[in-house]
């Protein structure tokens, strides 16, 4: 039987915020210690308190910069080496597994002093602007301390080797599947005989509220009792309070951010799920949620979605920006109870694929390879 290891798994990212990158490390923190690792967290953070988690380690006070249509908040302390060289002195860890490596002072301070097997998981697509200005040159030193390079997607991949030719394994997010389904139930005030089209996402543009309003528009006239449930945390950018006020469109409910909880009973009370973005997904983790409660997906033609769907199979994809096609596949689903049921279907069985469990122990197994192979070139 393989020992149990000691694992650090970092965070670029303010670890009280909500975000992909820090529900994917809780997870497979999760997973690991239900396998017996000894797992701690580290990361910057605003509010430690929120953190219910007795072996998260924050480390730095992040500040907000802009990247890619959203906001980050990170850490550029410099001042915090001396403080990550004690928890390395103290810890001794056996894997150190960074997520974004480059996006913040935390992952970079820790492997510029590492001297466990390091590991990165690479999320964004396209990436940090810093990149594009240099950040890749100033980062190759850093990138040569690693024993082990992840991807969660082949875009991600096909972008990020660009900057940092190297060996990839493509391990893509993970869902945790128990917590959607047929057993959830639907939000009562919503079961209410109007049809419910959900979108699901921070308020970002990127992410096409402005189109999913333009073809709700579309269909309103044909399909009265049709409401747009619009759930994320932010504000419509201009283009979609325009587009709201100039066609008067009504029944469309902005529900603002929700708790994990509830997100499955949103899910469950929708009969489309509609996911717009105009591109720079990666991968489309929260489609694989709506998929696993078996609600017909509509989505973006884009990369990262194509990882999740196939159209026509299991979700229907539109060409992006095109509120046209978009509100002629949506229209397609609500004249036909059939192919919703087989897409619904279709999804769930798909979602499957991308259980923590199996996820994890594609990680678990990458860690095994990379510390036999650092050890063999070691001796």
């Amino acid at each position: 039987m393989e020992r149990p290891l000691k694992i650090a798994l970092v965070s670029a990212f303010d670890f009280s915020a909500f975000g992909g990158v820090n529900s994917h490390i809780n997870e497979l923190a999760a997973q690991f210690r239900s396998w017996g690792h000894t797992v701690k967290v580290i990361a910057p953070c605003t509010d430690p308190g929120l953190i219910r988690d007795e072996n998260f380690i924050p480390m730095g006070r992040p500040v907000p910069l802009p990247s890619r249509g959203s906001v980050g908040r990170v850490s550029v302390s410099v001042w915090l080496r001396p403080s990550i060289k004690r928890l390395l002195e103290r810890e001794r860890f056996d894997i150190i597994h960074m997520h974004e490596p480059f996006a913040s002072y935390v992952p970079v301070g820790i492997l510029s002093q590492s001297r466990s097997v390091n590991i990165a998981t690479f999320h964004a697509y396209p990436g940090s602007r810093m990149y594009n200005i240099g950040g890749a040159k100033l980062a190759r030193p850093y990138f040569e301390k690693l024993h082990g390079r992840i991807s969660v997607s082949r875009p991600n991949h096909e972008y990020i080797s660009k900057l940092f030719p190297a060996e990839y394994e493509i391990i893509p997010n993970g869902i945790k599947l128990e917590n959607f389904g047929d057993h959830v139930a639907p939000l009562p005030h919503l079961q209410d005989g109007m049809i419910n089209l959900l979108f699901f996402g921070r308020l970002e543009k990127r992410k096409g509220l402005r189109i999913l309003l333009a073809a709700y528009s579309r269909l309103k006239w044909d399909w009265p009792n049709l409401r747009l449930l619009v759930v994320g945390r932010g504000k419509p950018d201009l283009d979609s309070y325009r587009i709201l006020s100039e066609r008067n469109l009504r029944d469309v409910v902005f529900v603002g951010g929700v708790a994990d909880t509830e997100k499955a009973r949103y899910f469950r009370s929708a009969e489309i799920y509609c996911s717009p973005a105009t591109g720079g997904e990666s991968f489309g983790i929260v489609l694989l949620e709506g998929m696993a409660s078996s609600v017909p997906t509509v989505a973006s033609d884009i990369e990262g979605y194509r990882q999740v769907i196939t159209h026509g199979k299991d979700g229907l994809l539109v060409p992006p920006k095109d509120d046209a096609a978009l509100a002629e596949a949506i229209d397609l689903l609500l004249k036909d109870r059939q192919l919703r049921g087989r897409l619904g279907a279709a999804g769930r069985l798909r979602a499957e694929e991308f259980r923590w469990e199996v996820v994890a122990g594609r990680v678990m197994d990458y860690y095994r390879a990379c510390i036999d192979r650092t050890a063999t070139l070691a001796s």
